[in-house]
């Protein structure tokens, strides 16, 4: 299950993403998602992890205070595919 972490401190990285989820199990996946030009964090990331793993760290870690930060952890909804215009 994919999952959308917001809200996240502009420090944090993809290892220090992966750790906190690691914490409540599996990562299959952790990724903070970072501006093209100046490859600084957008604030926000995704973290992979087997279903009922994901489960549970939404509701642990939803609303938990990093670096003075309140987390919004949700389950990642996909974004409709942008088509061709004619």
């Amino acid at each position: 299950m994919k999952i959308y972490v917001g809200n996240l401190p502009w420090s944090v990285s993809n290892s220090e993403l992966e750790s906190l989820f690691a914490t409540i199990g599996t990562v299959e996946s952790a990724q903070v998602v970072t501006d093209r030009e100046s490859g600084r964090s957008r604030g926000f990331g995704f973290v992979e992890m087997p279903t009922e793993h994901a489960q549970k760290a939404i509701s642990e870690l939803n609303g938990r205070e990093v670096d003075g930060r309140a987390l919004r952890v949700n389950e990642a909804q996909s974004k409709p595919r942008q088509g061709a215009r004619f």
